[in-house]
């Protein structure tokens, strides 16, 4: 039974929360006040650029080797960097987040319209090989297209080559998975029941071929069509393919369109190559029987041309290069399709990428464009642009270039436009990019605390406590209702998920601004993991303006071994009425845990960065598991925002409370920030027994002094 304390908390926090939401969702306020397009803007814009010689990355380039023009305007580059990911981290240049911009994004693209359903099958494990090759910074995303239901984005760009497979497995037909629910699509299958392999199932004994159905139907609907009706096709094609490019150009960095396809008819562009329909139409113009040739099947639909062509401009606008797969070379010999390498050629060719003819290792040949696009030279410039979304020419030159040197840039960018303005899709998209690049920052001010404590299963219950500045938060909003987006992710060192959380409040400004404006909201979630060290990324935003924070922090899950001392993070306690707080949704298999904060048999709320008065004594507590029997000791070290020792700070403790068959101790203490000035720190503790020996640092905790 759950502690009647614990009980009367979680009846307040959820009471507070019925009252603070409006009836309806969050997508449904009203619109907010659009700017006009006549306001001007400072814009920083990055531009990846990779520069090649004889087939190799040319390194060693610095900012004064480039030259940039906005339009007719040569810009001042106000941002370098370089990125190798050929270079190995050393302890003079240690590995760090790479931001969006900096990273290759790689679209798998399957045409199931266009190809035959067997090779499909192959294409799949094709793509897998090529994922092997690819920079554990790389992310990836999978997509599909079928004339029955036009391009669809099966998984947002991830580092979790779990999440990847598993989409290449399926291509998105959701009778073969339970989905995740995951609201910014980097999740199609939570970890945890399939112990961490793919999860199939098989419907009706078809298995993971079930996906195939869609690319059937239409390869039938294809051979049985007209010229005419393949027309309509081809522009139902190109029209789907760039509604995706556009939603591509909201996602940073160089993009790579890796499309598996066996390609259009390519005689809807060049006109007929079958000898026999040659000869009739040939035998007719001879005769003067001009009404009996059709003159899209003797030199090609202009209609098709054009939507080529416009489709093609619209990937080149958004930074995309397409590395055209024909994998009528992984189909099974006898195979027969229509000659679709022109069509394909031209995608590739006009957007800077390249064909791959009948390649049945195409892992080895991305091996090689892997290592021409290994250097990046990101610049950064900061034009003054209207807010109106529209499309500014840029021009990238390398100044002295040696002869054969080639320079691969992006022609253009967008300018922004307001958040109102943007659809929800390609929210998303840029709500998975902030969190996947991991760079922190933001013009919201918010902390994150994460607490882990032992749960059931072999999993971690981790608390996650998020802080967002109410002013903050409300800058800039009008209307009654704020949405406020909330997302956390915890990644693993090869950048698999964990575990997830997100979810969008409807806060009612009526009810709750002033409460905001005073002090801000605390947001309770939690994480079930699985012993290992984790890098949560927390992004909150508000979903009016777009403002938002990204915070990073670093948790270590202990594996829970019999008779290991293990010791959780040091806990402030926060007055009550100090945040207006909010619990999450229930989810998750320890979605009824009890309240883990507790001292002196009290539940309280502890602060995610205390703010502490300088000279006076704060209580503080901590969780530990396996404590040594009798006496232990505390010390402390403050730690400043360089991360060295700063002298200052007295920690003391107070008493020790024994926890439940299976909870930990809870050691009541005090800390005084003596001698410390006003500012940012963090506080690390260790833990030891009587005799001082078998020191256990606690997780280090940021916290102000005021």
């Amino acid at each position: 039974m759950i502690p009647i304390e614990k009980r009367i908390l979680w009846t307040l926090v959820c009471a507070t929360l019925t009252a603070l939401f409006v009836g309806a969702p969050a997508q449904a306020a009203e619109p907010t006040q659009r700017f006009s397009g006549e306001r001007t803007d400072v814009v920083a814009v990055e531009i990846p650029v990779q520069v090649v010689r004889d087939g190799q990355p040319v390194r060693g380039l610095t900012a004064a080797d480039f030259e940039i023009t906005d339009g007719r305007k040569k810009q001042e580059i106000t941002g370098f960097e370089v990125i190798d990911l050929n270079l190995p981290p050393t302890a003079e240049a240690p590995a760090i987040p790479l931001a969006g911009s900096a990273r290759r994004h790689f679209l798998m693209l399957f045409d199931l319209s266009n190809s035959e359903p067997k090779s499909i099958i192959k294409a799949r494990e094709a793509a897998k090989k090529v994922v092997t090759k690819l920079a554990p910074s790389d992310l990836v995303a999978v997509s599909t297209y079928s004339a029955a239901k036009g391009s669809q984005l099966t998984l947002g760009f991830t580092t979790d080559r779990r999440q990847i497979n598993l989409a290449v497995d399926t291509l998105g037909r959701p009778e073969l998975i339970d989905r995740s629910g995951d609201p910014l699509n980097l999740v199609i299958q939570s970890a945890g029941g399939d112990g961490g392999g793919s999860s199939i199932k098989s419907p009706g004994g078809r298995g993971a071929e079930a996906f195939l159905e869609d690319a059937i139907e239409d390869a039938d609907r294809n051979k049985a069509s007209d010229r005419r009706l393949q027309t309509q096709r081809l522009t139902a094609y190109t029209r789907s393919l760039s509604d995706l490019s556009k939603l591509m150009s909201t996602v940073s960095g160089r993009k790579y369109v890796v499309l598996l396809s066996e390609g259009f008819d390519s005689s809807l562009l060049v006109g007929t190559a079958d000898a026999e329909e040659t000869a009739s139409i040939n035998s007719a113009v001879e005769s003067g029987e001009i009404w009996k040739v059709d003159n899209d099947a003797r030199f090609g639909s202009t209609q098709s041309g054009n939507d080529l062509e416009k489709m093609v401009e619209s990937f080149r606008r958004a930074d995309c290069v397409i590395q055209a797969v024909d994998i009528g070379g992984l189909r099974e010999a006898g195979a027969r399709h229509a000659n679709g390498q022109d069509g394909l050629f031209a995608m590739a060719q006009q957007t800077g990428g390249e064909l791959f003819r009948n390649f049945n290792d195409l892992s080895d040949a991305m091996g090689k464009m892997l290592d021409r696009t290994s250097v990046t030279y990101l610049l950064t410039f900061q034009p003054e642009v209207k807010r109106d979304g529209s499309y500014r020419k840029v021009k990238v030159e390398l100044k002295n270039a040696p002869r054969g040197t080639k320079i691969s840039a992006r022609s253009g960018y967008f300018a922004p436009k307001p958040f109102d303005q943007i659809d929800p899709t390609s929210r998303m998209l840029d709500a998975a990019d902030t969190i996947m690049g991991g760079r922190e920052g933001g013009t919201l001010s918010a902390s994150v605390l994460a607490a882990p404590f032992r749960g059931a299963g072999g999993k971690a219950y981790v608390p996650v406590l998020i802080e967002v500045d109410g002013p903050s938060l409300l800058a800039g909003t009008e209307g009654n209702v704020l949405p406020t987006e909330i997302y956390a992710y915890a990644l693993g060192p090869d950048g698999t998920i964990g575990d997830y959380f997100g979810q969008t409040l409807g806060l009612d400004l009526a009810k709750v601004k002033a409460p905001l404006q005073q002090s801000g909201l605390k947001y309770f979630g939690h994480l079930e993991l699985a012993p290992g060290t984790y890098s949560l990324r927390v992004l909150v935003r508000n979903g009016r303006t777009g403002a938002s924070s990204l915070r990073l922090t670093s948790i270590e899950v202990p594996a829970a071994e019999a008779g290991k001392l293990t010791i959780g993070p040091p806990l402030f306690p926060e007055p009550q009425g100090k945040w207006m707080i909010i619990r999450e949704q229930p989810r998750g298999d320890q979605k009824n845990a009890p309240y883990p904060f507790m001292a002196r048999q009290q539940a309280f709320v502890p602060a995610a960065e205390p703010s502490l008065a300088a000279g006076q004594d704060a209580a503080m507590s901590l969780v530990a598991w396996n404590l040594p029997a009798g006496d232990v000791r505390l010390s402390a070290k403050v730690l400043g925002a360089d991360g060295k020792v700063v002298p200052g700070g007295e920690v003391k403790l107070i008493g020790r409370e024994p926890g439940a068959a299976g909870a930990g101790d809870v050691l009541l203490a005090s800390f005084k920030p003596t001698g410390l000035k006003a500012g940012g720190y963090r506080l690390d503790v260790q833990v030891t027994g009587a005799d001082g020996a078998s020191p256990v640092n606690a997780t280090s905790l940021a916290f102000t002094v005021r």
